[in-house]
Parts: structure tokens; sequence; C-alpha cells
């Protein structure tokens, strides 16, 4: 995973986690970063200092380490919310919220698949979409 620090126009700063930097360049053409203080797309990467391994082993930083625990659950927490609470309406995501948006169908939260084209045309539509957490590793895919 890659951490990058990122300031939205408005002079918000956060972070963001990539699997890859074209991870990064992708969603970052796709308008699919956005701010979570404001909301605003015009995002941009902030120089940051690299983190250099060294060569001897130490334990991990406590405090770091809460911090990422504390990260997955509550991660988590939202993936179960939205799991239980929402509709899953599978690939039929898009049309579904783009239905909702326009009155043409029940107003409720929704869940399902999407491919980045479609999620660019609901955000440049105004429609209110946001990425669902990814579940957390099963026990066997843990070392």
């Amino acid at each position: 995973m890659i951490r990058y620090a990122l300031a939205c126009a408005q002079g918000h700063d956060f972070e963001g986690w990539f699997g890859t930097s074209s991870d990064y360049d992708r969603q970052a053409a796709d308008g699919l970063i956005e701010c979570p203080v404001c909301a605003d797309r015009e995002v941009r990467k902030q120089i940051m200092s690299p983190a250099v391994a060294g060569t001897r082993k130490r334990a991990p930083d406590a405090p770091a380490a809460g911090r990422r625990a504390m990260m997955m659950e509550a991660m988590a927490k939202v993936r179960a919310h939205v799991e239980s609470n929402f509709d899953y309406v599978g690939d039929a995501f898009a049309r579904e919220a783009r239905a909702i948006h326009e009155g043409r169908s029940e107003e409720r939260g929704i869940y399902g698949e999407a491919t980045s084209t479609e999620v660019k045309g609901l955000v440049e539509d105004g429609v209110p979409v946001a990425p669902l957490p990814p579940a957390p590793p099963s026990k066997t895919e843990l070392n």
C-alpha cells in the first residue's frame, strides 16, 4: 500500500491509501478522489518524505499500529452497517442510483457494483456516491 498526503483546493489536508501509484493516477483521472471534509474533487498530492526501510528489524510503532487497527475496525463497521441496512442491487447500481436521484425510484440506501466509467458519469451528473470500504481479509488470507 502507498500512502499519499493529499490536499484539496480549499486547503484541507488528508491522506489516501492506494495499492499502487497507478491506482492513484487512475482514480484521480476518473474524478473518484474527493476531500472528506468538503467533497472537493480538485485534489493534489503533497510533498512527503519517503518512508525508507532500514536494515535492522524493530518492533512496529505501537501508536501507529493502534491507529491502523482502529481504522480497519471502523471501516469494517461501516461496511457491516451498509450490508445490514442498505439494499444490494448488484451490477444495477449505477442505473438504480440514477433512478433514485431523479425520483424515478423510491428513496433508499443502496450498494452494489459499478464500473469506473459508470461512477464517473454518476459523479459528473451530481448523483451522490461513495466507495464501500473493502471487506476485511478472511482468516485464511492472513499470515
